[in-house]
């Protein structure tokens, strides 16, 4: 089942990447277009479309690192007695929402739809991630008010 779940992660960051990749590259070019040259002092089309394509860069770079942890990743199997880790696939009554999240190496929010539920990517920067881990399926915690339903 998690491989799965695998699939539809690097396919979902594989999309990302190339729309992202795609987005830098239409910025670049705007921002080094001929057309786009200061026509006065207080003109900053040119330098404004320049933030845009570093920062777009950056975010492609951040992407690729994303896409590549997720390549050779394998995720283990969790019972119920199982402390959550690394690699858990967790279903929790947040605040009386049931929520679902993959504690992952990387991608840390994004959100996809996987046979039938919404699931979060959490990675260790992740508050939530560091409450998580140790709790078992029944446990709860008070801050954020929280249920552990289940274990994969």
């Amino acid at each position: 089942m998690k491989d799965r779940l695998l699939d539809a992660i690097r396919a979902d960051l594989r999309a990302r990447f190339e729309r992202l990749t795609q987005a830098a590259k239409d910025s670049h070019a705007a921002a080094t277009d001929p057309g786009s040259k200061a026509e006065s002092k207080y003109d900053t089309r040119s330098l404004e479309a320049s933030y845009l394509a570093a920062g777009q860069a950056k975010q492609v770079e951040d992407l690729a690192r994303d896409v590549g942890a997720f390549e050779t990743l394998q995720l283990p199997d969790f019972g119920a007695e199982d402390p959550i880790e690394a690699g858990a696939l967790v279903e929790v009554d947040l605040n009386g929402d049931s929520e679902w999240f993959l504690l992952a190496p990387a991608a840390g929010g994004v959100t996809l739809e996987w046979e039938g539920r919404e699931i979060t990517l959490l990675t260790p920067a992740s508050a939530l991630y560091q409450r998580l881990l140790g709790l078992r399926m029944g446990d709860s915690l008070d801050d954020p008010p929280l249920f552990v339903s289940e274990v994969m």
